[in-house]
């Protein structure tokens, strides 16, 4: 990313310019915070190096912030700061007939396959179509995230969450210079349980040398549960006197389970 530059200030819009020295970005999203203080999302194209960003308040100062999204990767920001022009009186003007029936709508946003890492969300366009769509949530941190979609897809995959926390996702469309919405659904990130570090060893005690020393096999896991996990074990050859299971449980202590020689499986709780 180059130089960030406004131009063609009016009352109630700035237009941004930027400029990228090398390569090429998928696209760029510029963020602000309205009079209110929220925070503002405006997504742009990979292609494109201006945007004009509307529906301002006359008078005030304005901090924009441009990333540049590559990949998974966002990259930036340069900022810039502008002013809006004075006025003395706005007029709004009344939508048309035909963009009130050409207006798309959004549907119902739901969440899908949920892992402890990420979320994957979907959602319906009843009416219309939409030019890009923005998913907005607040990571573990409390930092706003935005996440572009092209206006075809109607699906998509959050990373990078954190295990058992619970998660509020806001969906805009944009449609021209509009970004109509949010709809908005919560969702949980699945638990991580703590992995077992398993061993097995196997004793041969006989006072004499036995004429033959047995074998060890294969350990497997099976029936696996939220508090259980079931192991396994062949002996290709020979006999063992007994089996000791060794592990290191959520506190990091070493736990021994013992097993008779004649078992080839036990339940670890």
């Amino acid at each position: 990313l180059g130089d960030l530059t406004t131009s063609h200030i009016t009352p109630t819009s700035i237009q941004l310019q930027w400029t990228v020295p090398e390569g090429t970005f998928d696209s760029f999203t510029v963020q602000y915070k309205d009079a209110q203080g929220q925070p503002q999302v405006v997504p742009v194209d990979g292609e494109s190096r201006t945007v004009t960003v509307p529906n301002l308040v006359p008078s005030r100062r304005y901090k924009f912030n441009l990333y540049g999204v590559w990949g998974r990767k966002r990259l930036g920001p340069i900022s810039t700061d502008a002013v809006t022009g004075e006025v003395t009186s706005i007029a709004a003007p009344a939508p048309s007939a035909m963009e009130a029936s050409t207006r798309p709508q959004l549907g119902d946003l739901t969440v899908s396959h949920v892992t402890p890492t990420s979320v994957q969300l979907q959602w319906t366009v009843p009416e219309g179509t939409f030019d890009s769509f923005t998913v907005q949530y607040k990571d573990a941190q409390g930092h706003p995230q935005v996440i572009p979609v092209d206006g075809e897809s109607h699906t998509l995959t959050v990373p990078d969450l954190v295990p058992s926390r619970r998660y509020k996702f806001n969906l805009y469309g944009m449609w021209g210079r509009k970004r109509l919405g949010p709809i908005s659904t919560d969702a949980v990130t699945g638990e991580v349980h703590p992995v077992l570090s398993l061993s097995i060893a196997a004793q041969a005690l006989s006072q004499e040398e036995p004429p033959s020393q047995p074998q060890m096999g294969e350990l497997t896991a099976s029936n696996i549960t939220p508090n259980s996990i079931q192991l396994a074990w062949t002996v290709p050859k020979g006999t063992f006197d007994s089996f000791t299971v060794q592990y290191k449980d959520a506190q990091g202590q070493p736990q021994v389970v013992p097993v008779d020689g004649e078992s080839h499986t036990v339940t670890v709780t």
